[in-house]
């Protein structure tokens, strides 16, 4: 049976056992195999990688790895713009948007509240999660693995953390958004644009504690 050598660095080593981490090691395949559907055997979904060199060379997700290949696999760079030289992603989306899946309510709430345009409905099946991932251009967030491992899902991340005070630092960091947060110009509850209204066309809708400013 064909092998290759894999390097997984970085971030990316979260989703390997812990004797693969940080270590080159041998992956055994049966020959014909894509580095995409390798990668994904080892649990490491697609959208997590933003670079990979094939003995030195970029490569796509198509390549075909042959014997005594030298891989190496790298997550996206936070510092670092590799869109000259990467093979494997589309044209970075240029304003983030998100869908998410049903288990990360208030990480959308909370996305939401900086003013990122967040999709989340707590019944969308998977299917229907990627197709909107893939058509409407969002950037899909979950905790399922094998939800990001879709074809269609070109841009997504696997959501780390189980706390959603956490979850909301990763992704701001993951995705580089300090400087493109609209604090409170979207409704928490429905996504929709927040629009300043004279105080007359709502009087009637405020708490009668309410302190007049």
């Amino acid at each position: 049976m064909p092998h290759a050598n894999f390097r997984i660095y970085a971030e990316l080593n979260y989703f390997l056992p812990p004797e693969k981490r940080q270590v080159s090691f041998e992956l055994h395949f049966a020959g014909h195999e894509t580095v995409k559907h390798l990668l994904e055997s080892l649990g490491i979904p697609h959208t997590e990688v933003d670079l990979i060199l094939a003995n030195g060379v970029s490569v796509d997700f198509a390549y075909q790895v042959e014997e005594g290949d030298r891989v190496s696999v790298y997550p996206v760079f936070e510092a670092l713009d590799v869109a000259s030289v990467t093979e494997v992603r589309p044209e970075p989306l240029r304003e983030p948007r998100f869908v998410l899946d049903s288990h990360l309510r208030k990480l959308a709430g909370y996305l939401r509240l900086l003013g990122f345009d967040t999709l989340y409905e707590n019944d969308f099946d998977d299917a229907e999660l990627a197709e909107i991932s893939s058509s409407e251009e969002r950037i899909l967030l979950t905790r399922d693995r094998g939800l990001l491992k879709r074809k269609i899902v070109t841009h997504g991340y696997c959501v780390r953390d189980s706390d959603p005070r956490a979850q909301i630092v990763d992704v701001l960091r993951r995705f580089d958004l300090g400087n493109m947060a609209a604090p409170f110009a979207r409704c928490a509850r429905c996504n929709g644009i927040l629009e300043p209204v004279p105080k007359e066309e709502v009087f009637e809708s405020v708490l009668a504690e309410t302190e007049e400013t």
